[in-house]
């Protein structure tokens, strides 16, 4: 709750900045926005190849897409796509995947993803370094504080397998499983094609539904540099624990975009616009469909 307390108070103190943000909004290009909608349900077929890669089993193709669906309502309940994977984890042991073989392939999934999105933003900050103008945003008095958080983070997390004989036990043979999985997949090209091709497909879509909003919006920032924003502002948010990233988000892609160089009304109303299209016009029937497959036993 606290990341949305912040946000709340941000966006009281920049309450203008909104107001003139929403009425940006009436106009947009609407064959501009239909793209930005139609490229959201492609992100849903990216994310099923990449579920599907990363299992040998071939998996029932509708029911995995409409998994997937149903998955983007979940993770609105659940912080940092604790909704979403319990979903998935659900649909594959009820697949009939063990539970330990269905847990390593949810963290290859988001090994890969996480994998795909960094990568995808490293080449874009090597073509374009001029893509994001960060001094303006973040004092340099900021990176000692958080790179000491990270380190204090990683000693936690290694430490505690270290001195607790129980969990570190669990974390051996979790990684045991884990690098089967992992071996069996690549063994067969069909699968590993799937799992990267999936995995940097899905990030490239979403930046380009903000692209195609922010062209919509008339906002004057060069394409990849949108991209850029967009990969940068997700990546920084990964850890924040917002249910679906709501609040979080978007003052990270308002961030970015200001330090692409967009003005910050337009800026606000084109991450206003792409988060309607890509969470909120979704929300509704990706809850019905979830109501749905558990209904039917999918999950």
């Amino acid at each position: 709750m606290l990341p949305l307390l912040l946000v709340t108070v941000v966006a009281v103190q920049h309450r203008s900045v909104l107001a003139e943000g929403f009425a940006h909004l009436g106009n947009a290009e609407w064959p501009w926005l239909l793209a930005a909608a139609g490229a959201t349900c492609l992100t849903w077929v990216a994310a099923a190849c990449t579920r599907q890669g990363a299992v040998v089993e071939r998996l029932p193709r509708r029911r995995l897409l409409a998994t997937q669906f149903a998955a983007g309502a979940a993770n609105h309940l659940l912080p940092t796509g604790l909704g979403a994977s319990a979903v998935n984890l659900r649909f594959m042991t009820v697949c009939g995947l063990p539970l330990a073989r269905s847990s390593a392939a949810l963290a290859l999934y988001l090994l890969a993803e996480s994998v795909g999105r960094v990568a995808l933003l490293a080449v874009l900050l090597v073509a374009f370094p001029d893509a994001l103008r960060l001094g303006t945003l973040v004092p340099q008095t900021a990176f000692g504080p958080l790179l000491a958080g990270a380190g204090v983070v990683f000693v936690i997390a290694v430490a505690v397998p270290v001195l607790v004989r129980r969990v570190r036990s669990a974390v051996l043979s979790f990684l045991r499983t884990a690098l089967g999985e992992a071996r069996s997949v690549h063994t067969r090209p069909a699968r590993a094609l799937a799992l990267w091709g999936g995995s940097f497909a899905f990030p490239a879509l979403q930046a380009s539904v903000l692209v195609l909003v922010g062209r919509a919006m008339g906002l004057d920032v060069p394409p990849a540099h949108m991209a850029v924003a967009y990969l940068a502002a997700t990546v920084a948010v990964a850890l924040v624990p917002t249910p679906g990233g709501i609040g979080s988000v978007e003052a990270a892609l308002v961030m970015a975009l200001v330090a692409a160089g967009g003005p910050a009304a337009v800026a606000t109303a084109v991450v206003l616009a792409f988060r309607v299209i890509t969470v909120w016009l979704p929300l509704l029937p990706g809850a019905l469909t979830l109501g749905a497959l558990v209904r039917m036993k999918v999950i």
